[in-house]
């Protein structure tokens, strides 16, 4: 998958930041190359984890699923229900990220590919004088079997 994240770019950018691949680490970054494009919860990685081999602690998967999007490894996401949510990111710094349509009554997330934004994004830049890096569209309804 060219664009996504690697161990190999993990172990870099930790060490970039002075911290170790650990091995609780490494597990719950294997979590989400193992689930491409899921929405996980520090809960839904923690119960792919549970009965694993490696012993590991809600507490610790929060603190890894933290520091992972700090190094921008994974994107954290809200979507307006109190969880915060993980997929992993782009290791292309100038890749922007999906767009997520979310179903008020079941709670289901679907990815956008189009980026319709780019020319609005434009505009903002040249009229404002803000460099933009980034941006993030949720759009809130009914998925079709909700409707």
């Amino acid at each position: 998958m060219p664009g996504k994240f690697t161990m190999e770019d993990l172990k870099q950018r930790l060490q970039e930041r002075q911290h170790k691949l650990t091995t609780q680490r490494q597990t719950v970054l294997e979590v989400f190359l193992s689930h491409p494009g899921e929405h996980l919860s520090a809960e839904d990685v923690y119960g792919i984890l549970r009965g694993k081999p490696l012993d590991i602690g809600l507490a610790t998967v929060y603190r890894s699923l933290e520091l992972l999007a700090e190094l921008s490894i994974l994107q954290k996401m809200e979507f307006g229900d109190g969880c915060s949510r993980y997929e992993l990111g782009s290791a292309l710094p100038e890749a922007h990220q999906h767009h997520h349509l979310i179903c008020l009554k079941c709670g289901r997330v679907i990815e956008f590919s189009d980026d319709l934004l780019d020319e609005l994004e434009k505009d903002v830049a040249q009229k404002s004088g803000f460099q933009i890096v980034d941006h993030q569209v949720k759009f809130f309804g009914y998925c079709k079997e909700c409707q």
